[in-house]
């Protein structure tokens, strides 16, 4: 019974990174670079408009941050759980 719990709490702590990870996902591919292009193309980021910026090349640096955020956070997650390899 104790092992259920730690797996849900797991499992809960996994989806919980997840969630968050997908969220700053969405902002940045779908929200910076299109719904709020307009907007953010009032701001000049090295000559060019910043909704263009984050369309182009921005939110691969971004989702490039997001790749190295989710291994270090799951690391985290793993160790607190103990499910870590050695």
């Amino acid at each position: 019974m104790k092992e259920d719990k730690s797996s849900q709490a797991y499992w809960k702590a996994t989806l919980s990174l997840l969630f968050k990870i997908l969220i700053v996902w969405f902002l940045v591919s779908f929200g910076a670079g299109i719904l709020f292009a307009d907007m953010l193309n009032n701001i000049k980021l090295g000559g060019y408009p910043l909704g263009f910026w984050f369309a182009q090349q921005g939110s691969i640096y971004v989702f490039i941050v997001l790749i190295f955020y989710y291994a270090k956070k799951m690391g985290d997650i793993d160790r607190r759980f103990n499910v870590h390899e050695e």
